[in-house]
């Protein structure tokens, strides 16, 4: 069966490449399926990057709020956040 967690994920695959491109990179951690967010890391050059605000919304967030039905918001987890 094919999850939105599965298609969140494939998603991601899309743009990783761009992100990977500039020296970072995205990992999906987390779907709260009551409340539609997206929980995400980045990696690498997007972390401390003074437009990762700007990535996440409107890179990220809005990709997958187009592609997935239920998503309603991503959110940021930082690397020193534990899961």
């Amino acid at each position: 069966m094919y999850t939105i967690e599965d298609q969140i994920k494939d998603t991601l695959d899309k743009i990783r490449p761009f992100i990977q491109r500039d020296g970072g990179d995205v990992l999906f951690v987390r779907y709260e399926e009551s409340t539609g967010t997206v929980y995400i890391k980045l990696l690498g050059a997007c972390e401390g990057c003074a437009a990762i605000d700007e990535t996440l919304q409107y890179g990220v967030g809005v990709l997958l709020q187009e592609e997935v039905p239920g998503v309603v918001d991503v959110k940021l987890v930082k690397n020193d956040e534990n899961n």
